[in-house]
């Protein structure tokens, strides 16, 4: 008689080599994951795995994992960044204590890479990565392109406000997840498919009205992942209460957004981020 365990770990394997097939021109690594037992093999493979485009292979007794991907879909940080935010240590990336202490007990292998760090804990190791690309840089550049778009809300310019959403969108696009903190990629993974719909919303819709609506909705998430970085100056979030909504600002003079020049100095400051 087979065990349940066997018999899930044999789905696993089929479902591996069934996805596999779909990676075009794959690449491959082996890359050393930490971990101690057949939930660290489930967990580390289900956190790394991506449908047609990463299939990850781990093996316990060497703690060994072969990771098979499409490099124009990722890379192996994001892949390894996604593990150790599931707990498990790995050559590029640290789980922080708290993920690693929420591991079930026979998942506490020991932590050797930690050891080796001079830090008490870190949540990334970046490697080869370019000064260009880091989390400050490409997530300024949303930013920047956030406030552009704020502004030509404010002169009541729905073609202005088109075009400077479709540079938001490009600059959320640009962004590259593997180069952010932990926290700031938690919610990056969070809000980006949400502040590219928003994003796309405004550009379709050519009526300002309809276009502030989706305004509401992309500052409300925007304020998501700026709050957890370090914006490189002060950011003001303002409230209007005539709409019940809120905006990121360069300034803390109010100029409201959701009525231009009709109510320009409507609202207040409730929070200054820094």
């Amino acid at each position: 008689m087979y065990s349940l365990k066997n018999i899930m770990m044999a789905m696993l394997l089929l479902l591996s080599v069934a996805n596999y097939s779909q990676i075009k021109n794959a690449s491959t690594e082996n890359i050393k994951i930490y971990g101690k037992c057949d939930i660290c093999k489930i967990n580390i493979e289900k956190s790394g795995n991506q449908k047609n485009a990463v299939i990850v292979n781990w093996d316990k007794n060497t703690q060994i994992a072969l990771i098979s991907y499409d490099p124009k879909k990722t890379n192996t940080n994001q892949i390894l960044k996604r593990i150790a935010l599931a707990g498990y240590d790995n050559s590029s990336f640290l789980a922080t204590d708290a993920t690693y202490a929420k591991l079930p007990d026979c998942c506490k292998y020991i932590r050797e890479a930690k050891k080796v760090t001079p830090k008490s804990e870190i949540d990334t190791k970046k490697q080869d990565v370019n000064p260009e690309t880091d989390s400050i840089s490409s997530l300024q550049k949303v930013y920047d392109a956030y406030f552009n778009l704020k502004d030509a809300f404010v002169q009541s310019n729905n073609i202005a406000v088109s075009v400077n959403a479709k540079l938001l969108l490009e600059a959320i696009s640009s962004v590259k997840p593997e180069s952010l903190s932990l926290q700031e990629y938690k919610i990056w993974i969070k809000v980006n498919s949400l502040l590219t719909a928003q994003s796309n919303a405004i550009i379709t819709v050519k009526v300002i009205g309809k276009q502030r609506e989706s305004f509401k909705e992309l500052s409300q998430n925007l304020y998501e992942i700026i709050k957890t970085s370090k914006p490189a100056q002060p950011v003001y979030y303002q409230y209007c209460p005539m709409k019940d909504a809120n905006w990121l600002s360069k300034e803390n003079a109010v100029k409201n957004p959701y009525y231009g020049a009709q109510m320009l100095n409507c609202g207040n400051t409730i929070e200054i981020i820094q």
